[in-house]
């Protein structure tokens, strides 16, 4: 298989100056010879000369590149920026090598659990090896496009949306950070070669639930935050009461028996764990009343 080659090439200041001589010969044989059938031929070839001396010219802008082609033949890449002459029979083909964005709208897919997500991806993107964006595919802009959603299809589906019962436990889409980053790049960077694309960077741009599970997933999400929270609650007050119970005891403020230990402890279990402001009791009465 060929590679991708610089082509060496001339200045284009030198075609100028070619195309200025054979331009200066022409005219100067139809007005000195136009009465001979010699002279008039000589001035037509000049001026044919004159065409495909123009046809050789070409400017390369920076980051741009120019891919020649002789009657089916590679013959290299101009990837200098100037102004050069070439031979007039190159096709020449003009690649651009500046970086690209690529965002592409959320599709829907299948996360590792099933659970249908809307997923969206940004890809930054340039062209490094401009004979196989030329010559490996057909339209190496319509190949990043469908390689992209191929790829953030099959990240869907090795990773899970989310893991509601152990964060720590498996990398999730949500949370997976920089490493779920860095898989689809990966993937991008193998699909993408074979077109002689480099991926500078790869970002999911869009997440979520597709909409017909969204209110059942955030329900979930919201019991999930709600049990969290309360387990927290739970061991704080579990805590308070302890220090309650081991406060008491050690500076004798009164005595307890395991009867007025478990009432108290109810009690305060009650105002700790409460979600609303708790309503005190004012006893008149004795201590057992």
């Amino acid at each position: 298989m060929e590679k991708e080659n610089v082509s060496s090439t001339s200045s284009g200041y030198m075609g100028v100056v070619m195309l200025l001589v054979f331009l200066a010969l022409g005219i100067c044989g139809l007005v000195l010879f136009n009465q001979y059938v010699t002279g008039i031929v000589v001035s037509m070839l000049c001026f044919i000369a004159v065409i495909f001396t123009a046809l050789g010219l070409i400017v390369v802008n920076p980051n741009e590149s120019s891919v020649l082609v002789l009657f089916g033949e590679y013959k290299g890449t101009i990837k200098t920026n100037g102004f050069f002459w070439v031979n007039p029979f190159l096709i020449k083909k003009r690649i651009s090598l500046r970086a690209r964005n690529l965002n592409r709208e959320p599709i829907k897919v299948n996360d590792k659990l099933g659970n249908p997500i809307m997923i969206g991806c940004v890809l930054v993107w340039r062209v490094k090896d401009t004979f196989k964006a030329a010559f490996e595919v057909d339209d190496y802009v319509h190949f990043v496009d469908i390689q992209s959603e191929s790829a953030t299809r099959k990240l869907a589906g090795h990773y899970a949306y989310d893991n509601f019962d152990d964060e720590q436990k498996e990398i999730t889409l949500r949370a997976g950070g920089e490493e779920v980053h860095l898989a689809l790049e990966r993937e991008l960077s193998e699909r993408l070669t074979m077109a002689g694309i480099e991926v500078m960077e790869a970002r999911i741009s869009y997440l979520a639930y597709a909409s017909e599970i969204a209110g059942a997933m955030l329900r979930r999400q919201q019991a999930t935050a709600v049990v969290a929270a309360r387990t927290k609650i739970v061991e704080g007050a579990v805590s308070m009461v302890e220090l309650a119970l081991d406060q008491l005891s050690k500076k004798n403020v009164i005595e307890l028996d395991e009867d007025k230990k478990a009432a108290m402890i109810s009690n305060l279990m009650v105002v700790l764990c409460s979600d609303k402001d708790t309503t005190p009791v004012v006893n008149t009465g004795t201590l057992h009343q």
